[in-house]
């Protein structure tokens, strides 16, 4: 209960940071940009800032997720026995094209991508593949306890919900099954304290009817 509240109180500080100013992992920057949008990111971040985290999530299988920092939407992830920089592309392909698949005008110019100092992270192929989606690359700073403190928490929520529950897993197609089952539930069911206490999608829908231009009707 006490790594919960934790958790917990460490999420909401990186939110009302995020809110406040733009931050890039190592120091706030000078110019605050207000209110964020989904997939609009610090000028454009999140309000969308993409996450990343990827953890050892069992003996075997590490787990790799993708989050939409303003909605906490998991957009993006991926299972494997170890972590490559194929491994990170790869989910951000597939986080880009969900954006995609939902809005055929979203584009990744401005997004934020934020992460740990992993190899995998810092690796001239997925840099350039940030370059190539006009998204800018953000780095954490090594020892920050705040830095990367809601993927922290939700790929604990990966491991506590999913992976713990199971004593053995026959294999990676099994955990693979399992993983896209809990993302689909995290992101349309599972209600998230941050947001109101409403899932994910229903956030973003939400957004997207109380934003949107009011269509003038022709007299």
């Amino acid at each position: 209960m006490l790594i919960d509240v934790r958790r917990q109180q460490r999420e909401e500080l990186l939110a009302q940071r995020v809110k406040d100013a733009g931050w890039d992992g190592r120091h706030e920057r000078s110019t605050a940009h207000g209110a964020l949008a989904p997939s609009r990111a610090w000028p454009s971040c999140l309000p969308s800032t993409l996450n990343h985290a990827e953890r050892r999530s069992s003996a075997y299988w590490r787990g790799l997720l993708i989050t939409d920092v303003y909605s906490r939407r998991i957009l993006g992830w991926r299972v494997s026995t170890a972590k490559t920089t194929p491994l990170v592309t790869s989910a951000l392909e597939q986080a880009l094209f969900t954006r995609r698949r939902g809005n055929a005008a979203f584009t990744a110019t401005g997004l934020i991508h934020h992460s740990d100092a992993g190899s995998q992270y810092t690796s001239v192929a997925f840099t350039e593949a940030l370059t190539e989606a006009g998204i800018a690359g953000s780095i954490g700073s090594v020892g920050d306890a705040l830095d990367n403190a809601l993927m922290e928490s939700t790929i604990g929520l990966y491991k506590t919900e999913l992976i713990d529950r199971q004593r053995s897993w026959t294999g990676r197609n099994e955990v693979e099954r399992e993983t896209a089952a809990w993302v689909h539930w995290f992101n349309t069911e599972r209600l998230h304290s941050a947001i109101g206490y409403r899932p994910p999608v229903e956030f973003e829908n939400n957004y997207r009817d109380t934003t949107a231009t009011p269509v003038l009707e022709v007299a």
